[in-house]
């Protein structure tokens, strides 16, 4: 008879960090204009004021900027800041959408003087657009070749001065040519409990949902460390208020909501459930390679390893070993597993 906890239906997606368009639309309407209203990452708040005030006075361009995060700490609202506060434009695409030179140099080529250009995802730049990116922002110049063969002539076409902002979840993946022509290189790091609740106390101002600060922290405190996450707890939290109670968002509105939602007090979901319940059951704790656990969940080995295993990392219930993925005695407690075997043997030891 299959385990029930490793039944088939379409699982609950509700703390992944990846934006949806549903984010896109809802975010826009909840994020701040100012750095001054930007909750928490102090210290990449306090570089970015000092940038931007020396450009302001300088009357230039101001340095090219990379962010590196995971998702949904805020990298795109900061580009959206940078250029509020240095009052210019902001163009916005991303890596993928780059497919060739041309694309890069048609857009180059149209930037006005001061203005911010937004570059997510920066990573997946194929190399022939990542290599004409060098000389953009470096030198302020775009090399175009025209003609083909012998009669084939490289022409410098100079642009405005304008800022660059990277951003990119997978620093690893970014190349050190690409990496060192950013003045800038700043880490954003997840948020702790006071300063995603202060995010969520303004996001239910903004949406003028009543709730106690208590459910607040509740919600905070489910999010996984990512602003992104408490905002969409907060919309389902809202409507279930809405629905099965007065309207006002208690605590244990809130943690009913969140139950029903299957987002546990650590902010696990269904997802992260069964990776580990894959890891500690099915192969008793592992080491357990990526691919088998890819296969055993039904996911892909990208999204596990750079959506969900950070987290769990983080919360000291997964280990990343040259042998493979293991499982630690805190996520053995936690989930209600005994290991069997030699493993058990091991674990009364320590």
């Amino acid at each position: 008879m299959p385990d029930p906890r490793f039944h088939s239906k379409p699982p609950t997606r509700i703390v992944t960090p990846s934006a949806t368009p549903e984010d896109t639309q809802f975010d826009s309407s909840l994020r701040p204009r100012r750095l001054d209203d930007f909750t928490g990452q102090p210290k990449v708040k306090e570089i970015l004021s000092i940038a931007i005030e020396s450009a302001t006075r300088r009357g230039d361009a101001m340095d090219h900027v990379l962010l590196i995060g995971p998702p949904g700490l805020g990298k795109t609202t900061l580009a959206n800041i940078i250029a509020q506060e240095l009052g210019v434009l902001c163009g916005q695409t991303s890596g993928p959408m780059l497919q060739k030179k041309l694309d890069l140099t048609g857009i180059m080529t149209k930037m006005e003087s001061r203005q911010v250009f937004f570059i997510d995802e920066i990573h997946r730049l194929l190399p022939d657009v990542e290599e004409a990116l060098y000389s953009v922002i470096e030198d302020f110049r775009i090399d175009v070749v025209v003609g083909a063969g012998t009669s084939a002539q490289t022409h410098s076409i100079p642009i405005q001065r304008f800022t660059i902002i990277g951003a990119t979840t997978r620093q690893g993946l970014i190349s050190a040519p690409l990496r060192s022509r950013f003045g800038l290189v700043l880490y954003l790091k997840p948020y702790d409990v006071a300063e995603l609740t202060k995010i969520v106390v303004r996001a239910a101002r903004l949406l003028e949902a009543s709730m106690d600060d208590d459910a607040a922290e509740e919600i905070a405190r489910r999010s996984r460390g990512t602003p992104r996450i408490a905002n969409r707890l907060l919309r389902r939290v809202r409507d279930y208020a809405l629905v099965r109670a007065s309207g006002h968002i208690t605590l244990e509105v809130a943690r009913a909501a969140l139950d029903l939602l299957d987002v546990d007090r650590f902010g696990l979901d269904e997802i992260d459930q069964k990776i580990m319940l894959a890891v500690l059951d099915k192969f008793n704790g592992g080491p357990v390679g990526l691919s088998t656990i890819a296969a055993s969940t039904d996911e892909e080995q990208d999204t596990i390893e750079e959506v969900y295993e950070p987290y769990l990392i983080q919360l000291g219930f997964l280990e990343r070993t040259p042998r493979g993925r293991v499982g630690t005695p805190r996520a053995f407690e936690y989930f209600g597993i005994r290991p069997r075997g030699l493993r058990a043997s091991q674990d009364s030891l320590f």
